[in-house]
């Protein structure tokens, strides 16, 4: 029997399958970017697609389900093999899955040519083969501690099937239980993972700087009531999002999880975007909360839509961002340090979430739709132009330590 080492180094698979994260963050990218461009051309009149659906009601679907579900995959198939110790998934079943996913984005786009019932198999094949896969693997692996984000994909699957049935009956989808379910799945995903890895990230960066005070361990008490009120917040948005009690529970929870946030220590990381981009992207959950609880308290302090968008956008689109640059850079070998042009497109990726929501509360400043969206292409765009060779060439070489001899 051969070892897990000697069966890696006997993949013979192109670098761009050689890894869950490679095609899909790659996708992601482009995907970001050009159904960001596509909605333009709608806002200006045009109809660049024959879809089955109001345009902002494609819009939101192509962003939280299309886009996000990339990231997720790409996420999932990464993590995975870490939690479970076994092999990932690469070669031709990767590529079967980025060709559902593409499939799914197809479907969308020509859905005016297309059954309903076609377009909800063609785009909920993807996510249900992966929950398939994932589920295997934490199986396999006896990884139980980690089924939660199983349930928080089958839940945000659930949330793109309700949203597909709602446009086909005409009722207002991009306001509906399907997108809520969606969301508050990515919501609660990045509270648990976010949770986990941001406190971690800063703990071994400060360690590396000699640094002598630490952020909180991840996952203590304070942290299971954060993310308890978490939960109940977001189940209360999606059943009733414009009920007093939401509002409330929506910002208690947001002061919890920005002491939450207080506690892992960013502050201190400044020296190192990489860093402290995966703190400004947590700090759009509790915002989020604060957002939309005060929007519903208080109508008109934001606008709803803006109030969302600090969640979609800000939430999920920067630390989404945070974690694909990052992983990218540690998973290809190289060092674990935003250049100057990865620190750039963080802060395009700010001003587009910044000015969307100033939007909000000054409808009639057209510009700022236009800036927000001009930021938005320029993060993603950049990330694909800077992240094309990482993503698509095999991994750097380990450098062999100072007066050490090569390896045979």
């Amino acid at each position: 029997m051969t070892s897990s080492a000697e069966r890696m180094r006997a993949w013979a698979v192109p670098a761009l399958l050689s890894y869950g994260f490679r095609p899909f963050f790659l996708g992601a990218g482009l995907w970001a970017t050009l159904s960001m461009v596509i909605w333009i051309t709608m806002l200006g009149g045009l109809d660049p697609l024959p879809i089955a659906m109001a345009p902002v009601e494609w819009h939101a679907h192509a962003f939280l389900f299309g886009f996000l579900g990339a990231v997720m995959a790409g996420f999932m198939l990464t993590a995975v093999p870490n939690w479970t110790g076994r092999l990932p998934i690469t070669g031709w079943p990767l590529a079967g899955l980025v060709a559902l996913w593409g499939l799914g984005r197809v479907a969308m786009a020509v859905s005016g040519h297309l059954p309903m019932g076609m377009v909800a198999v063609a785009e909920l094949s993807m996510p249900a083969v992966l929950a398939l896969v994932i589920a295997r693997e934490i199986v396999a692996g006896r990884n139980w501690r980690n089924l939660v984000i199983l349930v928080l994909l089958a839940v945000f699957a659930l949330g793109d099937g309700l949203f597909l049935w709602e446009a086909a009956q005409h009722g207002y989808a991009q306001g509906g239980v399907g997108l809520r379910l969606g969301l508050a799945a990515a919501v609660m995903m990045i509270g648990i993972i976010g949770g986990r890895i941001v406190p971690s990230f800063t703990r071994n960066w400060l360690a590396a700087q000699g640094a002598a005070a630490m952020p909180a361990a991840p996952m203590q008490v304070f942290d299971r009531i954060a993310l308890a009120g978490l939960l109940l917040a977001l189940a209360a948005w999606t059943a009733a999002p414009e009920h007093v009690l939401t509002g409330m529970l929506l910002l208690v929870a947001g002061a919890l999880h920005l002491i939450r946030l207080a506690r892992w220590r960013g502050h201190a990381t400044l020296a190192e975007p990489l860093v402290t981009v995966l703190h400004v992207g947590y700090c759009f959950v509790p915002l989020g909360a604060l957002g939309m609880g005060a929007e519903i308290l208080l109508p008109g302090t934001l606008g709803m839509a803006a109030a969302q968008h600090l969640w979609m956008a800000g939430a999920v689109g920067l630390m989404s961002m945070a974690v694909m640059t990052r992983a990218a850079l540690g998973h290809t070998g190289r060092a674990l340090h935003a250049s100057g042009g990865i620190a750039t497109l963080y802060g395009a990726l700010i001003l587009s979430v910044a000015a969307r929501v100033l939007a909000g509360a000054w409808p009639g400043e057209v510009w700022l739709l236009h800036l927000s969206a001009a930021g938005w292409i320029g993060a993603w765009g950049g990330f694909v132009a800077i992240y094309w060779p990482i993503l698509t060439r095999p991994r750097l070489a380990r450098k062999a330590p100072s007066g050490a001899r090569p390896a045979a």
